[in-house]
């Protein structure tokens, strides 16, 4: 079993790529594999509404610039499906939106290539604005037909510097209880019969 992170954060390692990790770190303890693709330092457009996913069928996106296809095929190779942004003015990153348009209409038209496995998104935010943006990513993950694990409370954490959700314990204890909680899922997705 793998799990594949994303953390749409304009900053590598900052503090949503650490509650990400402390939702992989749950994973790691029973034995699942983890990766994570950082979008910092990259760019995703938005869809552009051409329709050629539509036509060609092939779980790609014709936009060939960015590497939108090689996150795609990762998520296709993965059995769950972690996606992690900062709030910015009460939403995800442009990054996000950008995945989430562009790989939220390739898995339509290629009859929801993304259904049944099991996904989650965290949110690291300063103060406020944090739950549009993880209801964004909720929306997505149940558009897209995945199976979604609850926590002990919504996934955020609050930070503002490199390092402050370390000081968030109620936010920390959110994502491992996350982590132990997708982990369940994944085993019994994979094996209904298995306690």
């Amino acid at each position: 079993m793998k799990v594949i992170a994303l953390n749409a954060s304009a900053r590598k390692d900052g503090n949503t790529a650490i509650l990400l990790n402390t939702v992989l770190d749950e994973l790691k303890n029973e034995g699942i594999k983890t990766d994570m693709i950082q979008l910092a330092g990259k760019t995703l457009r938005g869809c552009t509404a051409c329709n050629k996913c539509m036509k060609t069928l092939d779980k790609h996106c014709a936009v060939k610039k960015d590497i939108l296809n090689d996150i795609i095929d990762q998520m296709l190779s993965a059995d769950g499906i972690l996606l992690g942004s900062p709030t910015y003015f009460s939403d995800v990153t442009a990054n996000m939106r950008a995945f989430i348009e562009r790989s939220g209409r390739v898995s339509r038209a290629n009859d929801y290539m993304l259904k049944r496995k099991v996904g989650a998104g965290v949110v690291a935010v300063r103060r406020a604005g944090a739950i549009p943006a993880f209801t964004g990513m909720f929306l997505y993950l149940h558009y897209m037909q995945m199976v979604i694990p609850g926590s002990s409370y919504w996934n955020v954490g609050i930070g503002r510097d490199i390092g402050d959700v370390l000081k968030d314990e109620e936010g920390l204890q959110t994502m491992k209880t996350l982590g132990q909680n997708m982990a369940w899922l994944l085993k019994k997705v994979a094996d209904p019969k298995k306690k």
